[in-house]
């Protein structure tokens, strides 16, 4: 059985894609500090996958304290996840953003040259492209100036691992640029658990519609878009979790290689759109408004998944309503306890 260290590891995308590399036959070995997540995920994972999971709980810039994970583990690759996500908070306080998420790539990859550990999937994102000039975007779009510092860590930890892959023989590592995760695992047991306000659309709209918020803001409403509302590609967040486990296979007949995959639908969806779909599938009314422009939000941007579908034989297997669908049980599940 294959050891793979899962930073991150109890986090929304994180806990998914532990679920989906037990199924596979991997053990995970999940570092997390818990900052962005809580320790009873953990529980869940277990009842959910009915295994022991293997946990470390502390800082991923910690090189001290990671030594200590790699000390303890024979690992033959890593997934790493643990980064700071919101792009508004990013914009307030770009120091924490570019200490974490380049800190903690620069101590992994340090320890996985020390220690042989020879395959990398690394969690990046689509505002590495910024605001594209067509659409859908493909791997080879230009890499824009970063919107955001959020965004533009996410470009610099790609050029750090292309830079670390070249220097490194032993290496390789695939950069999956992840469009907009949503939902939660339909067993209702995971999903996304946002700590305190949500930055993301679809926590606010289920919190909402359960009554935790008054009502949601749309952020814009006269943008270049058919509703004038932004547009972006929403995967459900297990189709995301399979992409790993995905990459993983793919790199074992790659030697010394580096590449980025789009992992997204293909489709794009407008913010209102979301809205309306959710109140289709749930029949629950929305109470939202519409506020002002966001700093660093980019118009509109969807996927070419071709390259994913080619590859990784990697394929979507839900849509947004299935999504939408999930998340809403799962807020539902959260509310009972």
């Amino acid at each position: 059985m294959r050891s793979i260290l899962v930073t991150g590891g109890a986090g929304y995308i994180g806990s998914h894609t532990v679920v989906e590399l037990i199924a596979q036959g991997f053990q995970p070995i999940i570092v997390d500090d818990f900052s962005n997540s809580e320790r009873s995920v953990l529980d869940k994972l277990e009842q959910l996958t009915n295994t022991t999971l293997i946990c470390h709980e502390g800082d991923c810039t910690d090189e001290a304290f990671m030594r200590s994970v790699f000390n303890q583990h024979q690992l033959s690759g890593a997934i790493h996840f643990a980064a700071f996500k919101a792009v508004g908070e990013s914009v307030d306080q770009p120091l924490k953003y570019y200490k974490n998420n380049i800190g903690s790539l620069l101590v992994l990859l340090q320890l996985m040259k020390e220690f042989e550990t020879g395959q990398l999937v690394f969690s990046s994102s689509c505002t590495v492209y910024g605001q594209p000039d067509e659409l859908p975007v493909t791997e080879n779009s230009p890499i824009k100036e970063a919107e955001s510092p959020y965004g533009f860590t996410k470009q610099v930890s790609e050029r750090i691992i292309k830079d670390a892959v070249s220097a490194n023989s032993s290496l390789s590592s695939i950069l999956l640029r992840y469009f907009n995760p949503i939902g939660a695992h339909p067993s209702g047991m995971i999903g996304e658990l946002p700590l305190g306000v949500p930055n993301n659309l679809i926590p606010f709209v289920t919190q909402t519609a359960i009554g935790l918020r008054d009502q949601l803001v749309i952020y814009g409403d006269n943008y270049n878009t058919p509703d004038g509302t932004c547009i972006r590609d929403y995967i459900h967040v297990v189709d995301l979790a399979k992409a790993h486990v995905k990459a993983l296979d793919y790199l074992n007949s790659k030697n010394n290689w580096c590449e980025a995959i789009n992992i997204g639908t293909g489709t794009g969806s407008s913010v209102l759109e979301v809205v309306k779909a959710f109140e289709k599938v749930t029949t629950q009314p929305l109470q939202y408004k519409i506020g002002p422009r966001r700093s660093g939000d980019v118009e509109q941007v969807y996927a070419s998944v071709d390259h994913a579908n080619a590859s990784l034989d990697w394929h979507t297997e839900f849509s947004l309503e299935d999504a939408l669908r999930d998340a809403w049980n799962w807020q539902k599940k959260l509310d009972e306890h």
